[in-house]
């Protein structure tokens, strides 16, 4: 039972992996296909793949519910912005569905949780 409990826990914690290249002995970066510096990009597929949609700060407002091309998701995210971003799994940001804020020091997500339909990026 006790390893059965602790495999369970492992997997749950390998699945919600967030990679930040700030953090003392943090992997590479993976290949980020395009998502420049000040740049979030958000792709399809999990592990960066498929259709990636890039937003720069000039083009969106901040603090803003941004949802992305109607019916597009995404799931997998690169936050480039040097602010926080906050993903939702509902095109209108609500927060009753599912939904993580990530650093903006260079964090990127292999697999979300859930998909993404939207996000606000924050003051720093």
């Amino acid at each position: 039972m006790r390893t059965t409990m602790l495999t369970t826990v492992t997997a749950a914690a390998l699945a919600a992996v967030v990679l930040t290249p700030t953090h003392a002995g943090a992997a590479a970066p993976p290949t980020l296909r395009g998502c420049g510096a000040g740049e979030l990009c958000l792709w399809e597929k999990a592990g960066f793949h498929g259709t990636r949609h890039a937003y720069e700060l000039a083009d969106i407002d901040i603090e803003s519910c941004t949802a992305l091309p109607e019916g597009s998701s995404a799931e997998a995210v690169a936050n480039r912005t040097g602010r926080p971003v906050t993903v939702y799994q509902s095109a209108e940001c609500a927060e009753t569905g599912e939904f993580n804020t990530y650093p903006g020091s260079g964090t990127w997500a292999p697999e979300s949780p859930y998909r993404v339909r939207a996000f606000k990026v924050w003051e720093s």
